[in-house]
């Protein structure tokens, strides 16, 4: 499994493809706007606490007031508060919290006006991003993200990630970090630092005091509401939670951002330094050299094709995400349904697993499986979906399929969802809209496979662009057809075709209908 990282720099955004043996799985998007974004933390002042729902209305600068439960407050909200309080006055210059005597946990079951009141100073986190009319979500008990480790101010817990298993690397992590952590913060150990030494962890966790330090020294000066502490690049971000060993090259288009991605990569992986190259080639666009561009066409429209002629119908509503999965015009016999279906399943739970990373969709999921006779096989079904998902780093929970053959998934969302316009103009008809033209290629290679089963001789009549397009060029598409097919198809050119019309033909010109 190689993974590589493709990253296209524009005036307006930065574009992030995260790619999977060629297959495009994570897709994201840095605006120069972007002020809000995960991780992100401002000095803020209370608006108006709502003993109703709990909670509280901030003004962090957003059109939309930020929303902060009391559950987020985090147990020891007295002792930030008073921290906040003495630094913006100049009275608390040490702020490694040594000396900083805590104040009493708050009542985990408490109400918020019982904490909080109007114009008091808080320092929160972004914990989700602004998403359709809703403000940020946001958080008091602050987190500083590192390669292996998270600082917790006013804390004094160390966790260690679930997804490490062994218990004895878990014991030595546990030590590990206990041994290296400075009073008045809890560490959170992240799954890769299983492995890792004293240094790798020691140095991480100061380069996590520094950022703190840096922040503590905007507060007495800062404007409410101001960020104080800034998340990193997405670049760095992204290579900070999902780099690992796998990943085989990082190609970027912008100077500025290769250096800082090089020097990033230094710090955390020099080993891997050398596979960050730039990409500058003028010919061709990055995304369209790695095939990014065809990807985002052909896969975030309602339709989703797979291969064996199956495909997904995907759509959204207020309240969830439902998922139709379809066999496709296959012809099975009534003996082999069950294996059918059973093919078409696990084809499906691997592209659902991809679109739910590549989309970001979160919230409920609701997937509707073809409906499959046999237990066991539901479980393989059930089983291979949770594997497949296993990449995720999105929190997400799977039930097994229900009797109706349902299976519901729920998948934290802390971004708005990538949603692409799929569809064009369509030049054919000034008030209407088509899908994207490069998705007629795919389709007229699903339906060309299922002709070839039954016909030796295929004339395929197209619009005379989409005809250029699959018979110019060396290799043509044409040719790959009749490598993988080992039949010849002919293409003839129609002026009468609107552009993403095409029909099939056999040698006595009678239509094929399948």
């Amino acid at each position: 499994m190689n993974k590589e990282l493709i990253i296209r720099s524009s005036s307006e955004a930065v574009d992030f493809a995260l790619l999977k043996d060629g297959k495009l799985i994570e897709l994201h998007k840095e605006e120069e706007k972007s002020n809000f974004q995960v991780g992100d933390i401002f000095i803020a002042k209370i608006r108006k606490p709502v003993a109703g729902l709990n909670a509280a209305f901030v003004n962090v600068g957003f059109e939309k007031d930020a929303f902060l439960h009391y559950h987020d407050l985090g147990p020891n909200l007295s002792s930030q508060l008073k921290f906040i309080k003495l630094v913006s006055a100049g009275k608390l210059k040490d702020f490694s919290l040594k000396t900083f005597q805590f104040e009493k946990e708050i009542d985990k079951d408490g109400t918020i006006t019982d904490v909080l009141s109007a114009n008091q100073s808080v320092l929160v986190q972004v914990v989700k991003e602004p998403i359709s009319t809703k403000g940020p979500r946001i958080s008091a008990e602050l987190s500083l993200a590192g390669r292996f480790i998270v600082l917790v101010p006013f804390s004094d817990r160390v966790s260690i990630s679930q997804k490490i298993e062994d218990k004895k690397e878990k014991e030595r992590l546990k030590r590990l970090v206990q041994s290296i952590k400075p009073k008045g913060f809890g560490v959170i150990v992240r799954t890769v630092a299983e492995g890792k030494n004293t240094a790798e962890l020691e140095k991480d966790l100061q380069n996590l005091l520094s950022r703190w330090t840096a922040m503590c020294k905007k507060l007495p000066t800062a404007h409410h509401p101001s960020k104080v502490l800034g998340e990193l690049n997405r670049a760095s971000s992204i290579l900070r939670d999902v780099f690992n060993d796998t990943f085989s090259g990082i190609q970027i288009d912008d100077e500025e951002l290769y250096n800082q991605t090089k020097d990033y990569l230094q710090e955390i992986a020099p080993s891997k330094q050398s596979i960050v190259k730039f990409y500058q080639s003028k010919d061709t666009p990055i995304f369209e050299k790695y095939n990014i561009e065809r990807q985002i066409k052909t896969s975030f429209g309602k339709t989703v094709s797979m291969s064996k002629g199956a495909y997904l119908i995907i759509e959204h509503t207020e309240a969830l995400h439902v998922i139709d999965v379809n066999s496709g015009n296959r012809s099975n016999k009534a003996t082999n349904q069950e294996d059918t279906a059973m093919e078409v399943n696990m084809i499906a739970a691997a592209e659902i697993a991809r679109q739910l990373r590549l989309r970001d969709m979160g919230g409920i999921i609701v997937v509707d499986f073809i409906d499959m006779s046999n237990p066991e096989n539901r479980k393989v079904l059930f089983d291979f979906l949770k594997e497949e998902m296993s990449d995720d780093k999105a929190k997400h929970k799977i039930l097994p399929p229900s009797k109706f053959g349902l299976v519901q998934i729920t998948r934290q969302r802390v971004r708005p969802e990538v949603n692409i316009k799929t569809r064009e103009e369509d030049p054919n008809n000034e008030s209407g809209e088509i899908e994207a033209p490069i998705q007629i290629i795919d389709k007229i290679a699903f339906d060309l496979e299922r002709v070839l089963k039954n016909h030796k001789d295929v004339v395929l009549n197209v619009h005379p662009f989409v005809a250029a397009y699959l018979t110019k060029g060396f290799p043509s598409l044409r040719s790959k057809w009749f490598l993988e097919h080992k039949k010849w198809v002919k293409i003839i050119p129609r002026d009468a075709y609107t552009y993403l019309e095409y029909h099939f033909y056999d040698k006595k010109e009678n239509a094929v209908i399948e």
